[in-house]
Formats: C-alpha cells, structure tokens, sequence
C-alpha cells in the first residue's frame, strides 16, 4: 500500500512549522505570529470573501481557510474536506514534509473534517509506475499534526478509516492479471492477521458442496477457481446480540460473459470487485479502532467470462437456498454470487444484512456520481441512521421504492424465477432478486455510479473512490453507539 502521512496530535506549534489555520470568523489568531503587513494582507483577502489566502513567509508556509456559511452542518463538513482538497496543489507545490492543521473560532471538528479531505485527496495508485524517485515525490506529507482538541480515540478512527479507505482503493484499482479471486481472497487474509479480525477462504471444493449454484454458474466460464471468504469482528462484549453481516460483491473482472460487453463499456471492470474491498476494509476499520460491536462479512468472489464451459442464457441453476433460477442475461451476474451469501447470512441469524455491489448500470443512470441507491425492507431506525451516516460523510443516499410490483417482473416460465427482468426499472429489480434470498432485513446498497470516477471529484479520487467504506464503517459505529445507550 502506498504511504499515508501519520496523523499526530500536538499542544504547540513552533515558529518554523507550515501551518493550515481554519476559521470560523475573519480574526486572525494571535498563535500565528503574522507580522502587520502579513495581518493586514490576509484580512483584507478574508473581507473580500476569498476561500483561502496562502501567505508565504521565509522559514514557513501559512494557509487561511474561512468555514462557508451553510444553513446544514453537514453541508459546511464538506465544503471543508472539498477546500483541502482544492489546496492539495497548492501545498503540494511548496513539499511540506510536515504540515500542523489548527483552527480558530470554527466549528468543533474542523481540524478533523480538512484533514480528512487532504489526505483522501493525495491517494494515488502508481505501483505499477517504473519512475519510483518520481512518484515517490507524489508522498509528499510524512507527517501532519492535529492542534486540536481531538482525543486520542477519535484520532485513532481517523487515521484507520482513512487508511481503510487507502487499501480499498488500491485493490480496487488492481487490474485482474494481479489480483484474481484467489489473490484477493490473500489480501483480505493478510488484512485479518493485520486489524485483528478472522478470515476463513472456501475453496472451489467446499463451495461445491454447499452447492452455492450462483458462484458456481458465473465461475463456469474462468479458468481460476472461485472463492469465498468469510470474515468476523467479534470483540470480546460486543453491543449487540445479533451480529450485521455486510456482503460484498467480489466479481475482479467482468466481461459480461456470454452476454459480452461491447464497445468501452468493459473498460473499468476491473472495479467490479469494489463491493468486496468495501466489506474487507470497513472490517479492517472497525477491528483497528476496536468497535464493540459483532460484524460478520461474506464475500463471494470470481471472474465472470466467456471462455471454457460458460454459464449460458437460457440456463437453469440452483442456489444454495435450492430456489431456481432462469438466466436470462450472463452479464446480471453480480446478484447470482450475491445471491448465495446473502442465504448463506442466514445461518448467523443477523440483525441486519447490508450487501453493496457495483450492481446496475441503472443506478449509474438514475443517480450518476452524486448517490449510492438505496432499496431497502428494514425498519426505518436503521435506514434514518444510515442516513445520517451518509450525510455526516457525504456518501449520500437515494432511496428507491421496493415495492412488490417490482418483484413480479422476475417471474419465468421454467424456473422459480428469473435473473433478469426487462430495461426498466432496473436497479430496484436487482434488489427485489436479492430481497427473495434474504430472509432477516436487507438493505442493498448499488454503487455502480459512485465507486468508478473518470475523473477526480474533489477528494474522491479517479478510478476508485472508496465508495461506500466511510458510509457503512460510520454507520457502524453509529449503531454501536445507539446499542451501547440502549443497554
């Protein structure tokens, strides 16, 4: 994994430090020992609105953020974590090896909130890049200190929620001849033995005779075998009695199979497996900050393509639940394996089930870049703290109805169902097919159009975003928190 600067609290800030100062007013404070024409300059720039003012001193660099005025909080959040990332050049250019966040008068949380939004913005993914001097330049910040009155638990959270958010985006930009279903299946090993959390990998053999018929029927065509990792965060008292079980996609590269992508769209899919990154590493967050609370991931994982004895349409298979399904697509292949984990959730009898998948095109349609799709049949407790969630962290969600209608368009004459149903409506369709496989409350979160970016958005970085991963670890920590007041 490429290096993420450290994050260190510190009570002082010496006089030959670079120093971001966040403010909530237009004063400049007193600790920043600016000289009067140094003052003068940066409130004239303040008073006249500018979102940033750089001062260039000779031992020291000083960058002024004003916080927006904003009617929501989390609104104000964001524009701070996007103004980190819109200075990430300007701080680049000068290559501070360490670099002090402080803020004055602003909202608490702000240090916390800019500091986010820069070192998400500084990923890169240049592994595979032979000018190693160069890009090692691209890592820049060795170090950046927090002068704030951040605790020592909340610091912890945010430097493994970032650093989780790292590691999904470098196995998600993987391409497939480095990582196969057998090498993630490794990597989410070697991310296990690391946070503290238990990884048991199914091989081809035992997943034949659980009869996982979804997994099965989308491997026919690979000549690597399939896999599925099972992994656990049990913490010693956990908060709740029943775990979550987070179900992860994990298709490293889609073709589309028979039904074969044509023209660009098979560029990117490499990124197929963004829901199975998700899983592992808000796993790997969670155990790393030592969450109380008993989370279970499932990850079924293969490559979906055309060669050997490829599944075809028209197809019958049997799931692990021993419903029938119709394929009528081979390219609606995600929710066939996702389908099989989402039984296979059963047997922890969960509170909850989340599965999150680059699913549908249509969810990419209706919402683009801006939204992860929501269909969901849990109780609204949980969908308003997922919410919330999604807010606090601007992965934003959009509800999509789930009505029975829906279901009814996955009817087939020969089986009990069929994988596909028709153009319309698609990504609500998608999630009426796994809604039949769960029998404990499901929420299906479809991040097809959020987890691949052509292009930077901000923080969120080209290629893989990280999508989701904050979202679902944030929500997580909610819940151990509602259970922990609740007790």
């Amino acid at each position: 994994m490429l290096m993420k600067p450290v994050l260190k609290r510190t009570s002082q800030i010496s006089p030959d430090q670079s120093v971001v100062c966040i403010l909530g007013g237009n004063d400049i404070p007193a600790f920043l020992k600016l000289n009067d024409e140094e003052k003068r300059f940066a409130l004239k720039r303040i008073r006249e609105n500018d979102n940033h003012v750089f001062i260039n001193s000779y031992n020291r660099c000083i960058y002024l953020v004003k916080t927006r005025d904003e009617k929501e909080p989390y609104r104000v959040k964001e524009e701070l974590r996007r103004e980190a990332s819109n200075l990430k050049k300007l701080i680049k250019r000068h290559n501070h090896a360490e670099l002090v966040v402080t803020s004055h008068q602003a909202y608490s949380g702000a240090v916390e909130d800019f500091t986010e939004g820069l070192i998400l913005s500084i990923y890169t993914f240049s592994k595979y890049k032979t000018e190693a001097e160069k890009d090692a330049k691209e890592h820049y910040l060795s170090v950046i200190y927090l002068h704030s009155e951040i605790s020592e638990k909340d610091l912890r959270w945010l430097d493994e929620l970032t650093t989780a958010v790292y590691i999904a985006r470098d196995l998600t930009n993987e391409p497939v001849n480095h990582l196969n279903a057998t090498s993630l299946a490794n990597e989410i090993k070697k991310l296990g033995e690391s946070a503290g959390f238990t990884v048991d990998v199914l091989t081809k053999g035992k997943i034949e005779a659980l009869k996982m018929g979804g997994l099965l029927a989308v491997n026919r065509g690979s000549v690597d075998p399939p896999v599925f990792s099972i992994l656990e965060w049990h913490p010693e008292k956990p908060v709740n009695s029943k775990p979550v079980v987070l179900v992860g996609k994990g298709i490293v590269y889609d073709t589309g199979g028979l039904n074969i992508k044509t023209g660009d769209y098979m560029a990117g899919m490499n990124g197929d497996m963004a829901g199975a990154a998700t899983v592992a590493c808000v796993m790997y967050a969670v155990a790393k900050a030592d969450l109380p609370v008993h989370v279970v991931g499932l990850i079924p994982s293969t490559d979906n393509r055309p060669g050997g004895n490829a599944y075809t349409q028209g197809d019958i298979i049997t799931m692990y639940n021993k419903m029938t399904v119709e394929i009528g697509n081979t390219d609606a292949e995600g929710r066939l394996i996702l389908a099989d984990a989402i039984s296979y959730a059963s047997k922890y009898k969960p509170e909850l089930i989340i599965d999150i998948a680059t699913l549908t095109g249509s969810a990419a349609m209706t919402f683009g870049n801006q939204a992860i799709a929501l269909m969901t049949n849990a109780d609204r407790k949980h969908i308003n703290m997922l919410l919330d969630a999604g807010n606090e962290v601007y992965e934003r969600l959009g509800e999509l109805p789930f009505w029975d209608e829906y279901g009814e368009l996955l009817k087939s004459d020969v089986a009990d169902m069929n994988n596909v149903g028709g153009r319309e409506a698609g990504a609500i369709i998608a999630g009426k097919f796994l809604e039949k496989f769960a029998k404990y409350p499901l929420i299906h979160l479809d991040i097809a159009g959020t987890s691949m970016l052509k292009k930077d958005d901000y923080y969120r970085t080209k290629n893989s975003s990280g999508s989701g991963l904050r979202l679902l670890a944030t929500f997580l920590k909610k819940l151990a928190e509602s259970h922990t007041q609740m007790k």
